[in-house]
């Protein structure tokens, strides 16, 4: 049997940031383009990969009412928006390949951290005074919103601390039809619970 590999997308922030958009110090990151620019997401999206991530990781309902200043049915609709610049970026370029396989699309969620914009996303620190039933009602929305728009999988990126795991986990079994992968982002001396 042969191993079949899968390529991820990755680096979409770098790649924005490469074209001339400012991401670093922005509280939504590459998320803000998804109600100022879509195109630019899309136009970075063509590359090939298997998996597509969506541009949600800093993404979030209450991120997009305090930063945006929309409403929440606006806000969810920019997880929309994300989702069909992948999909779109995605049969564009098997068009252009003639390829005949599918890419998937992976709604990228991020930690709780990274609403913060602190830098804690980075620590999990934030966990200490949370349970995980607060954890998993902050994710239900974005999940929510990424499922309703037809990612094929959750992305659940950089999670800093074993609770906040423990809840998209837990959470995930609310989307039956969804399957995910999660990552960590580790410290080595110190990793929450």
């Amino acid at each position: 049997m042969a191993a079949e590999l899968t390529i991820l997308s990755g680096g979409l922030s770098t790649e924005l940031e490469a074209a001339g958009f400012l991401i670093q110090g922005d509280p939504l990151w590459s998320a803000r383009l998804l109600h100022t620019n879509p195109q630019a997401v899309k136009t970075v999206h063509t590359n090939g990969a298997n998996v597509l991530s969506t541009a949600t990781y800093q993404a979030s309902i209450e991120g997009f009412k305090q930063h945006l200043g929309l409403n929440f049915e606006e806000a969810a609709n920019l997880f929309t928006v994300a989702v069909c610049q992948a999909k779109e970026s995605s049969d564009a370029f098997i068009r252009q390949h003639a390829e005949t396989r599918k890419m998937l699309i992976a709604g990228s969620i991020g930690p709780y951290g990274a609403f913060l914009h602190d830098g804690s996303e980075y620590t999990g620190s934030y966990v200490k005074d949370m349970s995980i039933e607060e954890l998993k009602d902050w994710h239900r929305t974005q999940m929510q919103c990424l499922a309703a728009a037809g990612v094929d999988l959750f992305a659940f990126e950089t999670i800093p601390s074993l609770k906040e795991a423990e809840a998209l986990v837990q959470l995930l079994r609310e989307f039956p039809n969804n399957k995910a992968w999660l990552s960590y982002s580790c410290q080595l001396a110190r990793f929450y619970r």
